[in-house]
């Protein structure tokens, strides 16, 4: 138990050391937290720091995270596994319960900052080309289900995360993963591929990116007010940045927020028991998502600072969390290259489709561009890309469509998985 306890701790703490190093060196900040949270994750699973337990246990579960108790207690009286075998089940269920309890209550404090009201009076400025992207994402994630469904495992639950990390980015992977009951080695080789795809894309969208679209789209007219976009930039710009969390004067109201979001889980969690015919994390993931938009709309709870930070390093706790629950033999195993084919099919076919909508109705391309990127690397990216296109006016458009991916991304994410999982 002592053991446990300690490795339960260890998870909390040690993400705040990554917030520090990302804090203290700058190119361990460009590569990001989240990019941290799972390598140091990776190699925690992999040291022989956390037991494995014996073939006969890792065969018995079946691709279960853990094993029930009635199950364990069973193969114990057969003498099928040993006590060491209960031990290391003990860690798996724990490491379960914690992925599980972690994402419901980051979900919430995610959500309280973000002025959806106020985002939403600038949706018009690139609602046509937020449309479009919503449609690029679910034709091409569609479409590539057929296409690798017979070599990806598990491909609509796939699917269902692509289309939420293509919508809202990082936190509505993670929520899906959780909602849709990802295996963890399934879950942590689509991130991987995700960021190392991710990484190839952005890097192309501040540098070559503007010149080739801005030759093939319209041009941008420029309107706004630049003193709306300058606060625009600071507020992305401090989505991840961890600061004066724990100033005095600020824990008080961020514990009445982890709070609020814990009742938020409860509540969620006895609606899932009025629907037993209903996947129960889909029915959790999906009322925590719409009782924290409400509650975002109240302002003491909207104006509570740095719940956002909070909810992100949540995040960087399941990120590190699940990544140590990882089997590296698994996860680079040849089996997996039918992944990476998958993710990189949604990535740049979505791109391309996007860019031949966009070219058909007209949208301009400094709208297309960031409205990619908003939906894509989520709002954090969009200063860096209005930075590369020198266009501080495209700031507003692309921080409201990243809002809205981050709400509507769980929603998507769900609907899509369960659609393509009847065919």
């Amino acid at each position: 138990m002592l053991k446990i306890t300690i490795l339960v701790l260890f998870y909390f703490t040690f993400p705040l050391i990554i917030i520090y190093m990302c804090k203290r060196w700058s190119v361990l900040k460009k590569l990001g937290s989240i990019v941290l949270a799972y390598g140091f994750g990776l190699l925690l699973g992999s040291i022989g720091i956390l037991p494995q337990g014996s073939d006969a246990y890792r065969l018995a579960l079946q691709g279960k995270a853990a094993l029930p108790d009635t199950e364990l207690q069973a193969l114990l009286a057969a003498g099928t596994i040993s006590q060491y075998d209960s031990y290391v089940n003990s860690i798996a269920s724990t490491q379960d319960l914690l992925v599980s309890v972690i994402v419901p209550l980051a979900f919430p404090l995610l959500l309280f900052s973000l002025n959806i009201k106020r985002w939403l009076r600038f949706a018009k400025e690139g609602f046509i080309s937020m449309v479009l992207a919503l449609i690029s994402v679910v034709a091409i994630v569609s479409s590539g289900y057929f296409i690798f469904k017979n070599v990806v495992p598990d491909s609509w639950k796939v699917a269902g995360m692509l289309v939420g990390v293509y919508t809202g980015g990082t936190p509505n992977l993670v929520s899906l993963k959780v909602a849709l009951g990802v295996d963890p080695n399934l879950f942590v080789m689509t991130s991987t591929y995700d960021m190392i795809v991710g990484a190839i894309t952005i890097i192309f969208f501040i540098t070559i990116g503007p010149k080739i679209f801005r030759a093939i789209l319209p041009p941008f007219k420029h309107h706004g007010d630049s003193g709306v976009t300058d606060e625009m930039i600071e507020e992305a710009e401090s989505f991840e940045d961890f600061t004066g969390m724990f100033r005095k004067g600020r824990i008080f109201p961020l514990l009445k927020a982890l709070g609020l979001a814990l009742l938020i889980f409860i509540v969620s969690f006895g609606i899932s028991l009025l629907l037993p015919g209903v996947s129960q994390m889909v029915v959790v993931i999906l009322s925590i998502t719409t009782l924290a938009v409400l509650a975002s709309l109240i302002n003491w709870i909207n104006s509570i600072e740095k719940t956002f930070q909070l909810g992100m390093y949540f995040i960087l706790v399941f990120s590190f969390t699940v990544a140590s629950m990882a089997d590296l033999k698994v996860i680079f195993s040849i089996g997996f290259l039918g992944l990476f084919g998958y993710i990189t099919y949604a990535y740049f076919g979505t791109l391309l489709l996007h860019l031949l909508l966009s070219r058909i109705f007209k949208v301009n391309a400094d709208d297309f561009l960031i409205t990619t990127t908003a939906f894509v690397f989520s709002p954090p990216f969009v200063p860096v890309v209005a930075g590369a296109l020198k266009n501080k006016d495209v700031i507003i458009t692309g921080i409201t469509v990243g809002i809205i991916g981050y709400v509507i991304g769980n929603y998507l994410g769900v609907a899509l998985g369960y659609f393509l999982k009847a065919f």
